[in-house]
């Protein structure tokens, strides 16, 4: 359960200077220096200070409590959410040679007992537990018989009744602070806008607690939204051209289409597995073992599957349905690329995207003031999808976050789209919804506008509308294209009864010529660029690539390699993989990428050369270096 590890850490309890905490980054994990704000956290926390920490995916959040953790004396509790988290980061502590556990259901009641003798007798760093099993008077007795350290809250944001991962058990996580006021806390999360920022420091009893707000910028992510035409298809092309053997993750709305999108996917050769609730609990931890462990596995999920999937090399993530709200799609796609490489967030989005979130709002049972939230939420979102202008500036903004020039590395930016004045399409569209009885959706009415007199079109006598073939100069595809935005734009409102469109205020606006429409022209081509590409991008910024997101890397990729060197990256991914299947372990556990690809560049000789690169600590040289270097000694 437990592995012994030279902490580099004194026994004062009272604070450590930063050079304590940088040797174990050094020793321990195997990087020179802190990154961002890291160093300034792991100093206030070591020294007994409250903190909230905000920041993305892959910034190194977890080394802002688990060097604390071998600096200060005692054990650290971490409250995290998912058994599967839990595991996966025990594990990785452990091959670091750091004393880790976890407490959950997944242990028997001798290896728990274990745990709790241990956290008592002091012979632990630290313990992962959930939030249900922390609350209860069992392990509440057993930290009052327990030295600590600190506790760290984990996606904190699972505290906010606002917010997509809303957990009523962090509610109770007050009473930590209540029965051991001296113990600092640290709260962490990736996902956090204003108003739930808010309620993480009140709902944990942190209001004086210093607030560390990283940029919520993740720019080694590719954002691409496109029109829907044949999801399926077009998402094939896309893994085809920019992601052949990589692991990534494909997001779908329902249970059916997470099934049927894996079965197809696997007729098409690629390997899937599905994921969502429905799933017996035996097979959603099995394919989720296997897409941990495997390394160019597709996992098709529901929303049910990511929070606490702590894979570092997943390069892709696709949206088939779009999510409720940017807060989501940040958290989600935020599971690409974390270990500081090109990744590529995909998402197709089409009309029955717009209608169905629509009436999912409106058909919500929520409170008049939860339902303006959401609603909020939804324009964020709608608003994302339909800019012609720069995506990373759009979601950033959402955060509170201005980014001043646009980033060069989304698909608005790579592929301007262009604008037009769409005031009197919009008028005829919304001229059509009005004269046929604000009944009917978005194929009915451009038969309509197109004058294509259908047997429902003559049926109801629309063929005799001044709106009948009015809107010939646009093609069907145009048209779908207009009453997208429009709805997405809340001139158009989706009609509960019968699921057609209706009149907003706004739209009869426009209908009177009161308001100018600008409407975006979907693009026709899909440019497809490689990830690699974005990485060339990223660098000429002076952008770099880290392991784990704590130590600074190289710029290149595998990309950018000669065929002697794509040789030797295949041989080390090999090498890894047959270490971390005799260890049953996931492979990035040995090594990230981001590693691999140091080896493939510096192609240290002998000890002293391995020590050197990032992510090698004094636990995986001595464990590790032996078996790569004899596969850089065998290419050269």
């Amino acid at each position: 359960m437990f592995s012994y590890s030279n902490r580099g850490a004194s026994d004062d309890a009272s604070g450590q200077q930063p050079a304590t905490a940088l040797d174990a980054l050094r020793t321990v994990f195997g990087y020179d220096s802190f990154r961002g704000q890291q160093a300034d956290i792991i100093d206030h926390v070591v020294r007994g200070g409250d903190a909230l920490v905000l920041m993305p995916t892959g910034g190194g959040k977890s080394l802002c409590y688990q060097i604390p953790a071998l600096v200060r004396d005692g054990v650290t509790v971490v409250v995290s959410p998912l058994i599967a988290l839990m595991r996966d980061q025990v594990t990785a502590l452990q091959e670091l040679g750091v004393r880790a556990a976890f407490l959950n259901s997944s242990l028997g009641p001798a290896e728990a007992r274990e745990v709790e003798r241990a956290m008592v007798q002091g012979e632990i760093d630290l313990v992962y537990v959930a939030p249900e099993r922390l609350v209860t008077p069992r392990f509440l007795d057993l930290l009052d018989r327990t030295r600590l350290a600190l506790f760290a809250l984990d996606e904190a944001h699972c505290v906010s009744q606002w917010g997509h991962d809303f957990r009523p058990e962090y509610l109770q996580l007050s009473i930590l602070h209540e029965r051991h006021p001296m113990v600092p806390r640290i709260a962490l999360t990736a996902t956090a806008d204003v108003q739930t920022r808010a309620e993480i420091k009140d709902k944990l009893g942190l209001t004086d607690a210093r607030v560390f707000l990283s940029s919520f910028d993740r720019p080694n992510i590719t954002y691409r939204v496109v029109p829907k035409k044949s999801e399926r298809q077009q998402m094939l092309a896309f893994l085809r051209e920019n992601h052949p053997e990589d692991a990534g993750i494909i997001y779908c709305m329902s249970r059916n289409k997470v099934e049927e999108v894996a079965a197809w996917l696997n007729q098409q050769g690629r390997e899937a597995l599905p994921y969502h609730a429905g799933l017996p609990a035996e097979v959603r931890e099995a394919n989720q073992d296997r897409f941990i462990k495997s390394e160019g596995l597709v996992m098709v999920a529901t929303v049910a599957f990511g929070m606490g999937i702590d894979k570092p090399n997943v390069r892709f993530v696709c949206h088939l349905d779009p999510p409720k709200s940017l807060e989501a799609y940040y958290q989600e796609t935020g599971r690409a690329g974390r270990d500081g490489l090109p990744a590529n967030a995909w998402m197709a989005y089409g009309m029955a995207d717009v209608v169905m979130l629509r009436q999912m709002l409106e058909q919500s049972e929520a409170g008049d003031s939860h339902r303006r939230v959401e609603r909020g939420k939804l324009e964020a979102l709608l608003g994302f999808c339909e800019t012609p202008d720069c995506r990373r500036q759009v979601l950033l903004n959402y955060f509170n976050e201005t980014l001043p020039e646009p980033c060069g590395n989304c698909d608005t930016c790579l592929d301007p789209v262009e604008t037009w004045d769409g005031t009197i399409a919009a008028q005829k569209a919304l001229s059509a919804v009005y004269r046929t009885g604000q009944r009917y959706g978005a194929g009915h009415l451009i038969d309509v506008l197109v004058g294509n007199a259908t047997e429902k079109v003559v049926q109801q006598n629309h063929d005799q509308l001044k709106t009948f073939a009015v809107g010939k100069d646009l093609t069907k595809v145009e048209w779908q294209s207009v009453y997208r935005q429009l709805v997405a734009t809340g001139l158009l409102t989706v009609d509960l009864e019968y699921g057609g469109f209706r009149l907003t205020d706004a739209g009869v606006a426009v209908i009177k010529g009161q308001r100018v429409v600008k409407l975006r022209k979907d693009p026709v081509l899909e440019r497809r660029r490689g990830v690699h590409d974005a990485l060339r991008r990223h660098t000429a910024r002076g952008g770099s690539v880290g392991g784990n997101g704590e130590g600074v890397s190289r710029s290149g990729a595998r990309g950018a390699l000669s065929a002697a060197d794509d040789a030797l990256w295949h041989a080390l991914k090999d090498c890894r993989t047959a270490l971390a299947k005799a260890q049953s372990v996931p492979p990035y556990v040995i090594f990230h990428d981001s590693t691999l690809l140091e080896m493939v560049a510096q192609r240290p000789r002998d000890h002293a050369a391995f020590a050197h690169l990032p992510g090698v600590g004094g636990r995986k040289l001595e464990r590790y270096a032996d078996a790569f270097l004899e596969v850089i000694r065998q290419h050269g």
